[in-house]
């Protein structure tokens, strides 16, 4: 969740800031429409969700993690560059944004800047490995999702049927007090037994070694200057849009034919479980690499005007992320508006649409007086604790602007 200036010399990259817009944007709209997970307590399909999930569900969030990677890229190449040494002080920014996150999710349990920022400290390590076809066969191997194929290899040979069997993260309590429970409920909830699921779908679905496949790329992204000369890539980008969408295209229609293909095969429901998860990051990963190409293609006409305002959501990343939940849990759960059973999925649509109609708006408004949203400046500020740290764009920067 890095809101670093994305820079060439002193002009910020605002296509990185338009990708981490359009991910907030598509992450916030797949929570509205998931009603922040309770509709997966008594899910029905409905074509408007549907569509959601499958164009947006796990790739924002893939898109943001790759984000994350570039940024850290910035951050450490810059600090390089003016011959300083930023690994201790990005390792105490990660304890900041973990330390954020962790209240976050005492709100809202879903929250993911966690796994973001504890995924992060082996990125320091990584840094200092010089060869990218190293890092890069390091993003391949996470990516290829050794979790799911060793759950799948275990399932065959043994008849194992799979962590937890059924996995562990299915036992959640903690979803009848979102449903039912006062607040305060919830926040005894979220203290504890509402953590634990969370945790245990991103270890058993592989999810915590796919996200830092995707920090490794966009960690390559950076070194090989993919976003800071676009131009230099168009025909590698036009050839990776036509092999990387074809690829999500078969993933996603391959899926459900090849499930009961394995069952009809006598593959044990723990192998077919987890091919499910293993094809559903491929599809994912897929899925959020075609978006970032979409954008960076368009972003180059002139539909960037329609983009835009994407840009201020990007720089805005932690302070919005925050408060969609402060303000969208009070809709949803029962010790607000319970709109979770009231909403269909047009009306929830909607609501999402506008709220990140509102959130552009909100975004573009402050930082016209403001440099930095509120969250990051504080995120900000104890990261470089001791210097000032200006908030009002009036005021004259007392540190060095790239970060």
């Amino acid at each position: 969740m890095a809101q670093s200036a994305q820079m060439v010399g002193n002009r910020r990259i605002e296509t990185v800031d338009m990708l981490r817009g359009f991910a907030l944007a598509g992450l916030f709209l797949v929570h509205v429409m998931e009603s922040f997970e309770l509709h997966w307590m008594h899910p029905v399909s409905e074509p408007a969700s549907d569509a959601v999930f499958m164009l947006l569900m796990g790739k924002s969030f893939a898109l943001l993690a790759m984000c994350f990677g570039f940024s850290f890229f910035i951050l450490m190449d810059r600090a390089e560059k003016r011959g300083e040494d930023f690994t201790a002080r990005f390792a105490w920014r990660l304890t900041l944004l973990f330390g954020i996150a962790t209240i976050h999710s005492y709100i809202y349990r879903g929250d993911i800047m966690q796994t973001l920022a504890l995924l992060g400290f082996p990125l320091l390590l990584v840094n200092r490995i010089r060869d990218n076809r190293i890092i890069l066969a390091m993003a391949i191997f996470c990516l290829a999702g050794p979790v799911g194929i060793a759950q799948i290899a275990i399932s065959w040979f043994t008849g194992y049927a799979g962590p937890g069997n059924p996995p562990t993260h299915w036992q959640d309590p903690a979803m009848r007090v979102y449903l039912h429970g006062n607040y305060w409920d919830v926040l005894r909830a979220n203290l504890w037994i509402g953590q634990w699921p969370k945790w245990w779908y991103a270890i058993e679905s592989g999810r915590m070694v796919q996200i830092f496949g995707l920090y490794l790329v966009g960690l390559l992204l950076g070194r090989v200057g993919f976003f800071a000369d676009p131009g230099r890539y168009t025909r590698q980008r036009w050839i990776a849009f036509a092999l990387i969408g074809g690829f999500a295209f078969v993933m996603y229609f391959a899926l459900h034919p090849l499930i009961d293909a394995f069952r009809a095969a006598g593959w044990s429901e723990g192998a077919v479980r987890a091919f499910t998860w293993l094809i559903g990051s491929y599809y994912d990963f897929a899925g959020s690499m075609t978006w970032m190409l979409v954008i960076i293609a368009l972003s180059r006409t002139f539909v960037r005007h329609i983009l835009q305002p994407l840009v201020p959501m990007g720089r805005l990343t932690l302070t919005l992320y925050v408060a969609q939940s402060v303000i969208c849990l009070p809709l949803f759960y029962g010790f607000g508006l319970a709109l979770h059973d009231k909403l269909d999925a047009m009306g929830r649509l909607w609501l999402g649409l506008g709220g990140i109609a509102l959130q552009m708006i909100f975004a573009a408004v402050w930082l016209r007086y403001f440099r930095y949203g509120p969250l990051e400046w504080v995120w900000r500020a104890l990261t470089y604790w001791g210097r000032r740290v200006p908030l009002l764009k009036r005021e004259k920067p007392a540190e060095p602007t790239a970060f």
